[in-house]
């Protein structure tokens, strides 16, 4: 049989849900999707025309396509989860975890120990997690060991051999950690109703140990045992303190698995949330790469099924921040308002800062992925055709028209390169015209690049609104630049972008890495331009009070000033004063000239 084309295997695709796998010419797996009609879903990917790159070099790699039909789009998603596990496609995202993550192990055995471990031996015993940390499976062992005395040693108690007496209590039991089953001074049905309660306590739900413990303490403070009652309440305030730490949502939400996604252009976050008995019992955030612009819905999907089986969750309820086709034993709530919406606000903030904790540590780690990262949100927010890896910002100082300068600050890859900042006195312009001295600027100093042949910024950011941008474009137009670079403006009244024929600003969120990159470019060149125009002013005070007067040259000044140290005090002294530094003739014009 002749080997199919693409083309062929595209026509004769069935319109059902199923998932599609695409092969290279050596038969390597490259990708596994999901779809709700496959036809239509598949072929997309040849017909459309893919913005990403890496799709686009995916397609082009594509000589044979594979299909499984399923009954339902749900069936679908489970199946491709499977799929990208157990092959790992290369433009697939990865659903891996080299964690092994801990778990409680109830031993099965006839008074069962209790204890932690990352191994799950099949042999009957019960293991309840996995938990995301050691840390919470030690702090509930040691609630759990405070409020209940368990054998820790690893003896077959057997009835036969206890009955033989072949055991003897340890120092646990002295200590009143234990109450001795090896010698039969513990019953085995009150031993495996202590367990019943350590199995709700692990769950989340505290009403049956606290009603069985109050039940305990009235009945002994009845019997005047005022010293075991206190015990016994003792031991209440630790299970109501340890419940009241983890209890913030309503207690009647039970047995709920949260989820919600935060994401950028390159990665995405997605954080679990498992509520048992209105208490969280489980946090996880799991970072997923990006491989070709999968949607928050494809991701969110994914991680769902993943997270739950890594976790073995039996909810049967999640609340998402939206809808999901997810499979139909599973109840899917949107919360809009109340205790369930703040439970996934809880969520997504759990994802937000796991998010700030992940950049902070690939800053100082992975800096090029760093700034790749930034210059990728800043293109998408600032709706560029290219990252700005250059950029350059342009400002205008003058005060009531007087020395009017301008200062051009340049950022690279995000950050100031100092060496390349540069200062412009305005020579065109008379008075204070803001918008005349920006068209100069930006005219003199890209007619100058262009003559030298350097290489131009990919953005330029005016100071200023709609009239300054305005002026700035008018020398790009002059220099034929316009539509070569991206201009924008950024107003400082609500810190409002504009853009070039555009009268509606763009307001990017305040906490917006992009918003912070162009805040600091802007204060970068008024601090830089604000410098140079109170040197300029500074220079020129001294010039006009001192340097005009006849006869009196630049060394004379140097001298009179290095005495008197400003003009107010040369100003101020008498002519024996200012005869004893530069002699009686240059005294007397200094002298007669401020008075």
């Amino acid at each position: 049989m002749p080997e199919l084309t693409v083309e062929l295997q595209l026509n004769t695709l069935p319109g059902s849900p199923g998932v599609y796998q695409f092969f290279d010419k050596d038969g390597k797996m490259l990708y596994v999707g999901k779809a709700k009609n496959l036809k239509k879903r598949v072929t997309s990917y040849f017909t459309k025309t893919h913005e990403n790159g890496k799709t686009r070099v995916m397609v082009k790699k594509i000589r044979n396509i594979k299909h499984i039909v399923v009954p339902t789009e749900s069936d679908a998603l489970l199946l491709e989860n499977n799929l990208i596990k157990k092959y790992q496609p290369r433009y697939n995202v990865l659903l891996k975890d080299d964690k092994s993550y801990p778990w409680i192990c109830i031993k099965n055995e006839r008074f069962p120990r209790i204890f932690p471990t990352r191994k799950l031996i099949k042999d009957g015993s019960e293991y309840f997690g996995p938990y995301t940390s050691m840390k919470t499976v030690k702090t509930l062992l040691d609630l759990i060991r405070s409020v209940y005395p368990l054998r820790t040693c690893n003896y077959d108690l057997s009835e036969e051999k206890i009955t033989a007496g072949k055991y003897k209590v340890c120092l646990e039991y002295h200590m009143g950690n234990c109450k001795g089953p090896c010698e039969g001074l513990q019953q085995e049905e009150e031993y495996r109703q202590q367990i019943n309660d350590i199995r709700e306590i692990i769950k989340g739900n505290f009403k049956s140990s606290l009603h069985y413990f109050r039940k305990e303490m009235k009945q002994l403070a009845a019997e005047m045992q005022f010293e075991a009652a206190q015990q016994i309440k003792n031991k209440i305030e630790v299970l109501e303190n340890y419940q009241a730490k983890s209890t913030i949502v309503n207690p009647r939400i039970n047995n709920v698995d949260v989820f919600s996604i935060i994401s950028d252009e390159a990665y995405a976050y997605i954080n679990f949330l498992q509520l048992s008995h209105g208490s969280i019992i489980r946090s996880h955030t799991m970072e997923i790469r990006k491989k070709l612009q999968e949607t928050d819905k494809e991701l969110l999907q994914l991680a769902i099924v993943e997270i739950r089986n890594r976790f073995q969750s039996q909810s049967r309820e999640l609340y998402l921040p939206f809808p999901l086709a997810l499979p139909d034993d599973l109840k899917v709530t949107v919360p809009k308002l109340g205790d369930k919406k703040k439970i996934v606000d809880l969520s997504e903030r759990n994802a937000r800062f796991f998010r700030q904790e992940r950049f902070k540590q690939v800053k100082i780690t992975d800096p090029d992925r760093h700034v790749n990262r930034i210059m990728a949100q800043m293109k998408k927010d600032l709706r560029l055709s290219e990252e700005p890896r250059h950029i350059e910002c342009f400002d205008n100082s003058n005060i009531q028209g007087s020395n009017p300068v301008a200062a051009c600050v340049v950022f690279r890859d995000g950050k100031p390169a100092k060496k390349e900042y540069r200062h412009f006195n305005i020579r065109t312009v008379e008075g204070p015209d803001d918008f005349a001295s920006m068209e100069e600027v930006v005219f003199r100093r890209y007619r100058r690049m262009l003559d030298e042949g350097s290489s131009l910024p990919q953005l330029i950011v005016i100071d200023g609104g709609k009239g300054q941008l305005t002026s700035a474009l008018k020398s790009l137009e002059a220099l034929d630049l316009r539509g070569k670079i991206a201009i924008i403006g950024i107003a400082k009244r609500l810190e409002e972008i504009y853009f070039p024929g555009d009268p509606v600003p763009l307001y990017l969120d305040k906490k917006s890495e992009s918003l912070r990159i162009i805040q600091q470019l802007r204060n970068e060149a008024h601090r830089f331009g604000i410098t140079f125009h109170r040197d300029k002013r500074s220079k020129n005070a001294i010039h006009s009070a001192l340097e005009d007067i006849q006869g009196i040259g630049d060394k004379t000044v140097e001298q009179v000033l290095k005495k008197f140290k400003s003009v107010k005090r040369v100003k101020e002294a008498s002519l024996e004063d200012l005869s004893e530094v530069v002699g009686w003739a240059k005294a007397k014009k200094i002298y007669e000239n401020f008075h």
